[in-house]
């Protein structure tokens, strides 16, 4: 299928920039350390969060995989991400747009096609859930410098829902270098605020709702009529991103099948050995809980709940067929939310994560050093992630927007025109090490056997956004409706 004019001069505006040297773009290492350095601070706050996870296993029994997750990673005090900067070559693992800048750059190439796709409106909120270092942010707003000819007086403004105090003033750093401030007033959802270097106004929330729904204005689209009215697409309009957020998530772990002793649970490393696994029963499923292990008190281990649970009664689909389930309720509601306001006001949502549509089990894992490291070891030193069960996404979503997805990144990234840009930056760069490392980071994020599989692009859009031409017949003289765009990245591009 062929993108409309208006796309493919906007791509080729983008792609017509190259690079000469090293010094001439900032091009993020995709190098990486295998052992990391952590502190006697560090360590202490770590012990602490154990001391603190097995005072409560001892006061209230065995926790879900959910709350332990929950506790490790976001605990106001002791949490992984609340006290560490985990990403990069000098942290435990690497994103995307660490890897490449040309990443960041297809991405705000996607949300200003979205934008076009809509109508222009006059208001574009950038929404980002977990925004790492700030680095895929920075990627988009040049683009957004690049291409404000083609942006015009839209007003552009940076929201970003992080929770990590050391992640925001990295992010800080990365936007605004020394705009930002903190927000003095508690009751105010923004706990920071700053301007970029081109003056378009960033805020910092801790929570998704706290983000403003923007200004409802006239509707752009003509709506189908099979989508209620309300759902009609307004000015104000917003575009959300989520990457590599949703797998950070709490899951909750479910069991179904027997397992003997001799065979311990795919992917828990050993700590199921001599467990009580080996006494699930055959009644239905079972939750997997956190507990002390019996013999060493400093060593926690997996249980199963001798009787349904709550979540395991509500969670597990009547028709599920996997006898091993992970379901992040969290991320159920949190995608309920980007669908009501995609519903109501117009934007997309783009989630991109490691996932699988439904078929995957066993997922739930730690990394420390960019070295997988057993989840209940030490906790707090390591991040914990689970990939993303789409087929959940999709279902939560609900029939109030529509899905697209989840496309494998290496069909996203070659649709977005992946490859033309690396052929322009190739064709103008005369440094041997840089095209090297153009080469090195181009193989990491599209070969099957590096990111290329592993990750996934999914995406919920306003049903108007995919409203087909309104063909005339007859002698009606009326111009006839514009045709959509198709949507960029799950859609194969043509240049010609």
């Amino acid at each position: 299928m062929r993108v409309g004019l208006r796309a493919t001069h906007l791509i080729n505006r983008i792609f017509s920039h190259s690079v000469g040297s090293a010094s001439a773009v900032r091009w993020r290492t995709a190098h990486i350390k295998l052992l990391c350095s952590s502190s006697d601070e560090s360590r202490g706050s770590r012990s602490s969060l154990l001391r603190h996870l097995t005072s409560k296993i001892q006061a209230t029994g065995p926790i879900t995989v959910a709350e332990y997750m929950r506790e490790v990673l976001t605990n106001p005090l002791m949490g992984y991400y609340v006290r560490n900067d985990m990403l990069g070559p000098d942290g435990d693992f690497i994103t995307s747009p660490e890897i490449s800048q040309i990443f960041g750059e297809l991405i705000g190439v996607w949300i200003i096609s979205e934008w076009i796709g809509a109508g222009r409106p006059k208001q574009l909120q950038l929404v980002e859930l977990g925004p790492g270092k700030g680095s895929l942010a920075a990627d988009i707003l040049r683009v957004f410098t690049q291409l404000h000819s083609v942006i015009g007086d839209a007003s552009v403004s940076l929201h970003l829902v992080e929770v990590s105090p050391v992640l925001s003033r990295i992010q800080a750093q990365e936007l605004t270098r020394t705009c930002s401030h903190e927000v003095d007033n508690t009751d105010t959802p923004v706990y920071c605020s700053g301007e970029t270097a081109t003056g378009l106004p960033v805020s910092w929330y801790r929570r998704l709702e706290d983000v403003p729904a923007g200004t409802r204005g006239e509707v752009l689209w003509v709506v189908r009529q099979d989508v209620p009215t309300g759902s009609a697409l307004c000015a104000g309009f917003s575009i959300f991103l989520a990457h590599e957020f949703f797998d950070a998530l709490p899951v909750h772990k479910f069991e179904v099948n027997l397992v003997s002793c001799e065979e311990p649970l795919k992917g828990f490393q050993g700590f199921l050995s001599g467990s009580c696994l080996c006494q699930r029963t055959q009644k239905g499923w079972r939750e997997v809980l956190v507990d002390i292990h019996p013999e060493k008190p400093e060593q926690l281990r997996f249980v199963l709940a001798p009787s349904p649970t709550l979540a395991s009664s509500a969670l597990v689909q009547a028709d599920e067929r996997r006898s091993h389930v992970e379901v992040c309720a969290e991320g159920g509601v949190l995608v309920q939310q980007l669908a009501r306001r995609v519903a109501e006001h117009g934007g997309a949502a783009l989630i991109a994560d490691y996932g699988h549509d439904g078929t995957k089990t066993d997922t739930l894992r730690g990394f420390k050093g960019h070295r997988q490291h057993h989840v209940l070891a030490d906790p707090g030193s390591a991040d914990l992630t689970a990939d993303v069960d789409f087929r959940y996404l999709r279902r939560m979503a609900g029939g109030g927007v529509a899905c697209m997805g989840p496309l494998a990144q290496r069909a996203f990234l070659k649709n977005m025109g992946i490859d033309a840009r690396m052929q322009v930056l190739l064709r103008n760069c005369t440094d041997a090490s840089t095209r090297k490392q153009l080469i090195n980071s181009y193989a990491l994020l599209t070969d099957p056997a590096q990111m290329g599989e592993r990750f996934n692009f999914f995406c919920l859009l306003h049903h108007g956004r995919l409203v087909q031409p309104q063909v005339l017949t007859g002698l009606k003289l009326e111009k006839r409706s514009p045709a959509q765009l198709p949507v960029a990245g799950f859609t194969e591009l043509s240049y010609s």
